[in-house]
């Protein structure tokens, strides 16, 4: 096993993850009720959209090499791998509210059953993806502490809601995308 990165301090750490995932909910919540900004950038905003569901892609993967490295027992490749998904999560996240910021929200246009298996699918990924981020730090932050009995137990739950969430992504970006305005 790998020495801890990072000094235990439960206290702090519930604190911090707690107060992060907060503000960024608030934040996506916020953006779907509001289109804040008006402005012309001299090219299509959506590309943040392109770069969030490429993005997401990425992290998928991340997600699935990182659980082959840990069942080889590559556990420094493990942390690497997984910290680079949590990076790109991050860059993710900084794409999905640029998009928002300066896009709004697209309706969906199609009908039929193809309309039932969007919203169900939009339903589920926005539930998990409002859920998962404190689960994600956690899981993590037991991990960089050395707590990897607890790292293991959590990661059971995260791993494939996190999966999940960033699987989605882009399936619902590329069913949402042709009503681009």
């Amino acid at each position: 096993m790998l020495k801890p990165a990072f000094k235990k301090n439960d206290s702090k750490a519930r604190i911090l993850i707690g107060i992060f995932s907060i503000v960024v909910f608030s934040i996506i919540v916020l953006l779907g009720q509001y289109h804040l900004v008006d402005v012309k950038l001299g090219f299509n905003a959506h590309v943040f959209a392109t770069i969030s569901a490429v993005v997401n892609s990425i992290v998928s993967i991340l997600l699935i090499v990182g659980l082959l490295t840990v069942k080889k027992k590559k556990y420094l490749l493990h942390k690497r791998v997984m910290l680079l998904a949590m990076v790109l999560s991050i860059v993710f996240l900084v794409t999905y509210i640029a998009h928002h910021l300066l896009c709004g929200d697209t309706k969906f246009g199609g009908d039929g059953s193809i309309r039932i298996v969007y919203y169900i699918l939009l339903s589920t990924h926005i539930f998990l993806a409002a859920i998962i981020l404190p689960f994600i730090l956690f899981t993590s932050y037991r991990a960089l502490t050395g707590e990897y009995d607890k790292h293991k137990k959590l990661a059971r739950i995260t791993w494939p809601i996190w999966l999940f969430v960033s699987v989605t992504g882009p399936i619902i970006y590329l069913m949402i995308s042709p009503y681009y305005k």
